[in-house]
């Protein structure tokens, strides 16, 4: 529970970064577990009453301005002790320097310290990408005509024509698209805009299935992708419609999701030629280093290739 002394550092993330809900919460979430454990250390709250002690676990500024680098430290240990990742224990120290930057600049606190901490090291791994057949199978996995169907296959073409996240996919909506200039308008994380171009598959797969659309439910709002009931589909559903058609044409992959659909997309652009800054305005990247990854998911296909096919690899 976030105490009311710190209701401002959310509305803070919320209306001047633009950050969505999913993201507030692991805020509050990753600040819960960390005051829990401050609290605990303290011996705040007595051996043994666990369930009562994570009820009553308060986020507020009085316990933020006792804790010392050390206690910072202790908690990353404890977290990584715990069995968390080290992708986990970096995000958990990321929301302390954001919170603590931010009580500084506004004068509440005079020292930071999370200042001068390093985040750990993360191992980088390599996206799971799908093959261009791989793809193809799944885009054709979808069989019939009726309205389900249509927009299934609607929304798989959109995921791997235009790379978008599921979140993106989930809250487009129909004036967002301009069928004449082949062009649609996403909104990103921190609702940052910019304009992606639909394949031709795609858009005529969307225009099929938006003839149809009503007979979902018969939808009153503009969300493109709707479910049976008539109400936008959640990045849940997409997710599971995504996992539906994986398991029926590539039951030997178990690592399909939407997100596979945006590797593919970006690892098969850069194969086709595509610039590196170009793949990264359509994906909505901040920084190229994180685009970057994909060249090297191309260049790990190019020696999968090379071994496979040259005689005297």
């Amino acid at each position: 529970m976030i105490d009311s002394s710190l209701e401002y550092f959310f509305e803070h993330l919320r209306i001047e970064r633009g950050l969505s809900l999913h993201t507030l919460r692991a805020y509050e979430c990753d600040l819960e577990h960390f005051s829990d454990f401050i609290q605990n250390k303290a011996g705040a709250f007595a051996p043994g009453a666990e369930e009562t002690r994570k009820q009553r676990v308060v986020v507020d500024l009085e316990t933020l301005k006792k804790v010392t680098r050390n206690d910072i430290r202790s908690f990353l240990a404890h977290v990584q002790s715990s069995g968390a990742s080290v992708k986990t224990a970096s995000r958990k120290l990321s929301a302390l320097k954001t919170v603590y930057r931010f009580l500084v600049r506004q004068g509440l606190l005079e020292n930071n310290p999370v200042l001068t901490m390093r985040t750990p090291k993360q191992r980088r791994y390599l996206p799971a990408v799908l093959s261009v057949d791989e793809v193809l199978q799944l885009l054709n996995a979808v069989k019939g005509e009726d309205a389900v169907e249509m927009r299934d296959r609607a929304l798989l073409e959109v995921l791997y024509s235009t790379g978008m996240r599921a979140q993106e996919c989930a809250t487009l909506t129909i004036t967002s698209l301009d069928m004449n200039s082949g062009l649609v308008r996403v909104f990103g994380k921190r609702r940052k805009e910019r304009l992606v171009p639909l394949g031709s598959y795609a858009l005529q797969y969307l225009k099929n299935y938006l003839l149809v659309r009503s007979e979902l439910g018969k939808p009153t709002h503009n969300i493109v992708f709707v479910n049976t009931r008539g109400g936008p589909l959640t990045t849940r559903s997409i997710q599971r419609i995504v996992e539906k058609y994986a398991r029926k044409v590539l039951p030997y992959r178990d690592d399909v999701s939407p997100h596979t659909l945006r590797h593919s997309f970006a690892t098969h652009m850069l194969d086709g030629g595509a610039d590196l800054r170009v793949v990264q305005e359509i994906l909505g990247h901040e920084q190229l280093s994180t685009t970057q990854i994909y060249t090297h998911v191309s260049i790990e296909h190019l020696r999968e290739v090379y071994l496979r096919t040259h005689p005297h690899a």
